[in-house]
């Protein structure tokens, strides 16, 4: 443990980003209860999920934090659970336009634009997709096989590491660390694009239930989670972060991004709290005359 050779200014950071975890679990627990009593049995374990990843980013941080060996099996786990929630966005902006059948009957004939990023954003020229049965089954799948395969390779990377033939911050051809982020990496960029997609479609019809600021805070997680933490390691690698005894350069860099996220994670987790934290039966009325107008529709 690191605690045991900090001076008092160190000890006192400690025990604030400690406090802040522990207010952002709290507020997670407090809100995932106003949500199980408000919420539709339909949308409530996917609001909590998404809801759950500030707090649970946090909380791997923080023991990583207090524990620098654990650092590797708490990004792991950050990593996977944020995979998850990545494909439960997805759902939630299907849920929130009515659920499948009533999306598909919203956009009757409209088309998917996917000259979006992060796969095509330069690709301006690319026609629309019809919204069709089928599409959204390909956009669930592009999402889903994140959620399934980065457990998978959370799992042969840790075979690896006890094996010896893996080391998170050796990235030479040779080494099997390499090979896995660029496999992650492309896994991530595929799962995003789904969700860019759908986004570019809902947000429109879905203003009304503040899916902008869900989708920004969303945005957020993932790029302070991934980005800032990737930057900060190759500086680490780089030798820009210098080694502070008894910590070597890698180490400190993972230091530093454990600390950054436990303060950023708990802001997020404030404003997710106000963010999500509405009168959701305000909105069925919406819904019901979506459906009497396709029942009207029907009648001869």
């Amino acid at each position: 443990s690191l605690s045991a050779g900090l001076d008092l200014p160190g000890k006192f950071l400690f025990a604030i980003l400690t406090l802040m975890t522990l207010i952002a679990n709290l507020v997670f627990t407090e809100e995932a209860v106003y949500i199980y009593r408000k919420t539709p049995s339909s949308k409530r374990s996917i609001i909590i999920w998404i809801n759950a990843a500030a707090p649970v980013i946090a909380t791997t941080s923080c023991i990583g934090m207090w524990i620098p060996r654990s650092t590797m099996f708490t990004d792991f786990t950050a990593g996977v659970f944020f995979a998850i929630v990545i494909h439960k966005f997805l759902l939630m902006m299907i849920k929130e336009c009515g659920g499948q059948k009533l999306l598909l009957r919203r956009f009757e004939n409209g088309c998917f634009k996917i000259s979006t990023g992060p796969c095509c954003c330069c690709c301006l020229c690319l026609p629309g997709v019809l919204i069709t049965r089928r599409t959204l089954f390909w956009l669930k799948l592009g999402t889903f096989q994140f959620a399934f395969l980065r457990p998978v390779l959370m799992f042969l990377s840790v075979v690896l590491w006890t094996n010896g033939n893996y080391t998170p911050y050796n990235l030479s051809p040779r080494g099997a660390a390499i090979w896995i982020s660029c496999f992650i990496g492309v896994l991530t960029l595929i799962a995003l694009w789904p969700v860019a997609i759908m986004f570019q479609q809902v947000r429109t019809l879905l203003i009304s239930k503040k899916i902008i600021p869900k989708f920004a805070l969303y945005q957020f997680i993932l790029i302070l989670n991934h980005l800032q933490t990737a930057i900060i390691n190759i500086l680490a690698m780089q030798r820009v972060i210098p080694c502070a005894p008894p910590l070597s350069s890698s180490a400190r860099g993972a230091y530093i991004s454990q600390q950054l996220l436990i303060m950023e994670m708990f802001l997020i987790t404030l404003i997710s709290r106000v963010v999500y934290r509405r009168r959701y039966d305000d909105l069925e009325p919406l819904e019901h005359t979506a459906e009497e107008a396709g029942d009207n529709m029907q009648t001869p």
